[in-house]
């Protein structure tokens, strides 16, 4: 499908960014990737196009700029209905459960994993509440349905573009804290999701790879130290 003039401001770190260019994957919907150095500094279009948070990823469609990853996310799937499968789930239940987890990885999990990672203190308490937020979620998973590739079903859906943003970010954790989060034995089901998610076609060409985003983890400790604004 045509880009219609779709742009993303963006930059290949963010898990934020990285929410919204597979959204418009699933959609097969092409579009020309603008790439920021937020570290260093900010471009002028970035600024005028999200001047509230001044922060990525920005989607212009047409000139009109959507702001925040999963708004970004919910704008792709209404404005190209017909393209691809739907990413929100039909029943008003299960969007209101997917908004949900959504919503807490954003506030709650991904803070504590980033606490981990960059330090400040609280490494031992971030580490036991994102290890108990993967328990639910694994717990969701299965309450979702037995032996399903993804929350959404047969194909990626909303939760799993919100969860799997992460996974990359999940990977140098891992690394260079020398913890293991995703387990095969703790949490099977999410292992298992893990590999169909990654592997996925609308993913696996934009998924950062482990060591290259370990070295710009350790370039943002370097340069920032503990604590770093992130885009959402």
């Amino acid at each position: 499908m045509g880009s219609d003039g779709v742009k993303v401001l963006g930059a290949w770190p963010s898990p934020f960014v990285l929410r919204v260019r597979i959204a418009l994957r699933i959609k097969s919907v092409a579009y020309e990737f603008v790439e920021e150095n937020v570290v260093v500094s900010k471009s002028e279009l970035l600024l005028k196009s999200n001047p509230v948070h001044k922060q990525i990823p920005v989607l212009i469609h047409g000139d009109k700029p959507i702001c925040e990853s999963l708004v970004i996310v919910e704008y792709v799937d209404e404005a190209w209905p017909s393209s691809g499968p739907s990413i929100l789930p039909s029943h008003p239940y299960d969007r209101a459960t997917a908004r949900f987890w959504a919503a807490y990885l954003d506030t709650k999990w991904f803070p504590k994993l980033r606490a981990i990672l960059f330090g400040g203190g609280e490494e031992t308490s971030a580490l036991e509440e994102v290890t108990q937020g993967l328990v639910w979620l694994e717990e969701a998973l299965i309450l979702k349905g037995q032996n399903l590739n993804f929350f959404g079903g047969e194909k990626i859906g909303y939760l799993d573009i919100a969860l799997g943003s992460f996974l990359a970010w999940v990977r140098v954790v891992e690394k260079r804290s020398n913890v293991s989060l995703i387990d095969e034995d703790k949490t099977p089901n999410l292992f298992k999701w893990a590999h169909h998610f990654s592997t996925h076609p609308a993913v696996k060409d934009v998924l950062p790879q482990t060591d290259k985003l370990l070295d710009f983890a350790q370039y943002l400790i370097a340069k920032l130290g503990p604590s770093r604004t992130t885009s959402n």
